[in-house]
């Protein structure tokens, strides 16, 4: 059996990569190798297109690149790292409870243990699916299609999971949409495939599975350092400023993110600090400033 290639090496990124230069390498490569660009080559092609899934989908989940990056691609054969390494499942269709109460199934690349993936079956979903995510539209090398619809959520509800009722071809279904949806995910349900609208949120931004928001400081808090309270998914939480802080520095709130769709846990949550000026400062505060402008600070 050939050895697999390193996934770095696949997306053309270096071991340190960011979870945003990963995304963007995947983006690149997929585009570059999709089948439908090289029709003249279509079989070499698809083995590309879905090696460079395989990639993206272990190093954008943090576990999972972990544990690649201990055991490399043994981590996911049966039994291939301590500790048996992750589950694995067979290829085809994955079965579950379904969101009408009996059961759904879920498309696997993977077919089975074979000597070209050398994956034990470990599923890594359906490339096409994940394009599809993230550019939108349809490919003519998937000859069949489901019905698609769409829907629109709100961002709690995108954070948490929600159930919708919806009418599908003039029959009203219930669905459970999984918490960690994202704006554009698409998620097979039965028969058909629900396109995900997720509204803005008037104070977090979303990337991916990480969060980011702007905090206000005041300059005293900046200068001499202190406690904030910073808003989060669910509520508030206090962190500290330490002194010397500059406008515009980064903090992050690990596990304080979005939960992730595919895999467990959450992103991470990062505060950008924004030092705030006074537009009209005080006779005190001008006194202030003015002695510690002879001070040269």
């Amino acid at each position: 059996m050939a050895a697999k290639s390193d996934y770095y090496d696949m997306l053309g990124v270096s071991k340190g990569a960011s979870d945003s230069e990963i995304k963007s390498a995947y983006r690149k490569q997929a585009l570059q190798w999709h089948p439908d660009k090289h029709k003249d080559n279509k079989e070499a092609a698809e083995k590309r297109f879905k090696e460079i899934n395989e990639a993206y989908q272990i190093l954008s989940d943090s576990e999972k690149r972990r544990a690649y990056d201990q055991f490399g691609h043994a981590a996911f054969s049966p039994g291939g790292a301590p500790g048996g390494g992750f589950s694995t499942r067979g290829g085809g269709f994955q079965q579950g409870q379904s969101p009408f109460g009996g059961t759904w199934k879920v498309y696997s690349s993977g077919g089975g243990p074979s000597a070209s993936s050398g994956f034990g079956g470990f599923d890594f979903g359906d490339p096409f699916e994940i394009f599809e995510q993230f550019f939108g539209g349809g490919s003519s090398y998937r000859a069949t299609r489901m019905p698609r619809y769409s829907i629109t959520i709100g961002f709690m509800e995108a954070m948490e999971g929600v159930e919708k009722e919806v009418s599908i071809g003039g029959k009203k279904k219930k669905i459970n949409i999984p918490a960690g949806v994202d704006d554009g995910s698409r998620i097979r349900f039965g028969d058909f495939i629900l396109s995900i609208n997720v509204q803005p949120h008037d104070v977090f931004n979303r990337d991916g599975s990480d969060l980011h928001v702007k905090v206000a400081i005041p300059f005293s808090t900046a200068v001499l350092g202190g406690n904030i309270t910073v808003p989060v998914i669910h509520g508030d939480t206090k962190i500290k400023i330490r002194p010397g802080t500059q406008s515009g520095s980064m903090i992050r709130l690990r596990g304080k993110g979005a939960p992730a769709l595919r895999g467990r846990g959450h992103g991470d949550l990062y505060i950008r600090l924004n030092v705030a000026i006074p537009e009209k400062p005080s006779k005190e505060q001008k006194k202030t400033i003015e002695e510690m402008k002879g001070e040269g600070l």
